[in-house]
């Protein structure tokens, strides 16, 4: 049995006349004909009551018709559902993030996304990016968000966004009140760093540019913040964490004496996925810079 034979018996259903039905399809009306007898006898049941001046369905032939109908709506969906997910517009997309992409990039980007592919799932994983970088090799994630720079040839990576440091202190600080602070007058407070596990470029770039006294690491920028507020140091953040503990921080624009702060996307190099390329492009065109 034929895909075409179906569509023929489906066409002469509907117009329960062979020459209406040929002519549709354009053909002929004898090997159409043939057709629709070669698949009556590899059925085993007639599909169709003839005679000089009517054609007609049997019951047999109705119940088939309705049963093909499904059958074509079914291929229909099929093929759409298919050419969807080819397009990256169906499927599901696993994406790793670093902790402080939540106050900088992240909920606009994936909220933007979201709207635009409705009917992508969006499984989101919190993980520094060391720990990205394994689960890319592992296939854990199928995109990181996370801290350039990515020295890795098996993975892409694409910056996305780069803002300027700022220096966190507390609100009582001395530097809070001192009209121009340079990267001397740094030197004899105590620093508050995000770990080298977290973010190692940021944590390098900081010790070449005033080799700070280091007083406390933690993992996460809100940390970094809190301990800042809590009076244990100062600290070198991206702009974008300006938000947090505005009431206990001052944030100092050092005129572009820090360091700056970047955000990547990375996936597998080998990854042809149509629903990953759909998400690269779109960040592309999208994260703001």
């Amino acid at each position: 049995m034929e895909l075409r034979q179906l569509q023929y018996f489906l066409a002469v259903s509907e117009e329960l006349n062979f020459s209406r039905a040929a002519e549709r399809l354009r053909m002929t009306q004898p090997p159409l004909s043939l057709q629709i007898q070669n698949l009556e006898k590899e059925l085993g049941f007639p599909l169709f009551n003839r005679n000089h001046r009517l054609v007609e369905l049997t019951d047999a032939g109705q119940v088939f018709a309705d049963e093909i109908r499904k059958l074509f709506d079914q291929l229909h969906r099929a093929i759409e559902h298919s050419g969807s997910v080819h397009r990256g517009e169906k499927g599901k997309l696993t994406i790793g993030f670093v902790g402080s992409a939540t106050y900088d990039i992240l909920p606009r980007v994936l909220r933007e996304f979201r709207r635009l592919y409705p009917d992508v799932l969006v499984h989101l994983l919190e993980l520094s990016t060391p720990a990205q970088m394994v689960a890319l090799h592992e296939e854990e994630i199928d995109i990181g968000v996370l801290r350039p720079p990515i020295h890795d040839d098996n993975l892409c990576t694409e910056i996305v966004s780069t803002v300027p440091c700022v220096l966190a202190v507390p609100k009582q600080h001395p530097l809070a009140v001192q009209p121009n602070v340079s990267l001397a007058d740094l030197a004899p407070y105590p620093f508050v760093m995000l770990s080298r596990k977290t973010w190692a470029g940021l944590y390098d770039e900081v010790l070449a540019f005033c080799n700070p006294i280091i007083q406390q690491e933690a993992f996460e920028f809100q940390t970094v913040i809190g301990l800042v507020a809590a009076g244990l140091g100062i600290a070198v953040v991206p702009q974008s964490a300006m938000n947090l503990h505005t009431k206990d921080v001052a944030y100092l624009d050092m005129r572009s004496q820090l360091p700056e702060a970047s955000m990547g996307i990375s996936w597998r190099r080998t990854d042809a996925s149509p629903l990953v390329q759909a998400f690269v492009r779109f960040a592309q065109d999208n994260m703001p810079s």
